[in-house]
């Protein structure tokens, strides 16, 4: 079953009955997912940002789109038009199939995983994630990459506030850490 269906047929009255509402467009829903990478360092080194457009077309199954720069910063280097990021935004069927891949596979490969934060979430129910290095996905052959890069990754939910949006996120199978009750005495 995918992540769609479950979430059509069983975190809806799931958190219709947590959030204690019964007007189905009160529920949060997964509006668009954004996978973001920087390049120009890339750029800067002279390498070809063509192998990290690559890497993210292979991991989202979509063509990205290259951000180029509008302005010229010496301090930088960087000069107008200059490649400076890649960027892809999922909506529907890929945005579920990315989010249950990033739970069920990438999270469990990443090294040294405790769960994600709490804190990232920015205040409007939307949730921000970091990954160190884009091997972790399972379309990258380690063995082919030249550099490794990061991976920023924003969730953006219908949630108006950070606890709606925590509870969709857990209910959808984000792992969370736990949090740590440290004792007044």
């Amino acid at each position: 079953m995918s992540l769609q269906q479950d979430y059509n047929e069983k975190i809806v009255p799931a958190l219709e009955k947590s959030l204690k509402t019964t007007n189905a467009h009160c529920i949060p829903r997964l509006l668009s997912v954004h996978i973001n990478v920087g390049i120009g360092s890339a750029v800067s080194s002279g390498r070809d940002p063509e192998e990290i457009v690559a890497n993210i077309a292979a991991i989202t199954g979509q063509k990205p789109m290259i951000s180029k720069s509008t302005k010229a910063i010496s301090n930088f280097k960087l000069r107008i038009n200059m490649p400076v990021g890649v960027t892809v935004t999922l909506r529907g069927a890929r945005m579920y199939g990315f989010i249950d891949k990033l739970v069920n596979i990438v999270f469990p490969r990443v090294r040294d995983f405790r769960g994600i934060p709490l804190k990232s979430f920015d205040g409007n129910g939307n949730y921000s994630i970091g990954i160190k290095e884009h091997t972790v996905f399972p379309e990258i052959e380690s063995e082919d990459v030249s550099k490794i890069h990061g991976v920023q990754i924003t969730i953006k939910t219908s949630a108006e506030d950070d606890a709606t949006a925590l509870e969709l996120l857990k209910a959808l199978g984000f792992p969370f850490k736990k949090e740590v009750v440290k004792d007044a005495a």
